[in-house]
């Protein structure tokens, strides 16, 4: 694995495991991810939390299949947000989405197998474009994964995010009619998503900054002034992770081009 930059800003989390499974609730409303049974994979949880993402994705993969959402998430969050070279991120990611692929095979009722797999291949899927992605299958792939995903847990606010997101990309790129007769994308489906996820998880920074670009890819400039509050709100929210943290410097970062 090659070097990964660091998180930013290093020392502002302090969990520990006991910490960490006090406020776990909180921390995982967006991803229902279960308190692990194991101390390997809580040890990986604790790692990502404050920031840790490499030392969180090699403990995680040690940990074995009860570390792999940890891995993925840290891999994903990593990717997104941190590796500045465009082939390292689209590799990381069609590495998570490897790894999520065979969780699934190995633990099926595994919620966030499928909710990574999705995560990593919608990622991947803006980095080479969304038009050239469902060209190759990726958007039916992503979509499955996270029909899943919400079939097991139908509380799944990054879910219904991403579901969100795919509903207005593809709709964005393709129209709406092509959209909506080739792929099942329609918009008052993905403003649905967006709410849903925004009403299960309020404080979340990361649905804010999703529905806002939602609203403008799907009803253009007239809703640009909805979408600069949801923005400025997201600013505004104070980070209980590392992860929380970048979601809400890129708000700040957005209001400022």
């Amino acid at each position: 694995m090659a070097k990964w930059a660091k998180f930013p800003h290093q020392g502002e989390f302090h969990y520990t495991t006991a910490s960490l499974k006090k406020n776990w609730a909180r921390l995982h409303a967006g991803d229902c991810e279960p308190l692990p049974k194991t101390t390997e994979a809580l040890t990986a949880w604790t790692l990502f939390h404050n920031g840790e993402f490499r030392a969180a994705v090699d403990v995680g993969l040690k940990a074995g299949p009860s570390g792999i959402n940890a891995a993925n998430k840290a891999s994903c969050i990593h990717a997104t947000y941190l590796e500045p070279k465009e082939q390292a991120r689209l590799d990381i990611f069609m590495e998570v989405a490897a790894r999520a692929q065979q969780l699934q095979h190995e633990t099926p009722d595994n919620t966030n197998a499928w909710y990574w797999q999705a995560y990593a291949l919608g990622r991947y899927s803006q980095g080479i474009s969304v038009a050239k992605a469902l060209a190759e299958g990726l958007g039916t792939r992503v979509r499955k994964a996270l029909d899943n995903t919400l079939r097991l847990a139908p509380q799944h606010a990054d879910a219904h995010i991403a579901l969100a997101a795919f509903h207005a990309e593809v709709i964005d790129k393709v129209g709406a009619l092509i959209g909506g007769l080739t792929y099942g994308a329609k918009k008052e489906t993905g403003l649905k998503h967006y709410q849903t996820a925004l009403t299960m998880n309020p404080h979340s920074a990361i649905a804010m900054i999703e529905y806002a670009n939602g609203l403008v890819m799907l009803e253009g400039e007239r809703r640009m002034k909805e979408a600069t509050v949801l923005y400025q709100k997201a600013a505004t929210l104070t980070p209980a992770d590392a992860m929380e943290r970048l979601d809400i410097e890129m708000a700040k970062a957005e209001l400022q081009d």
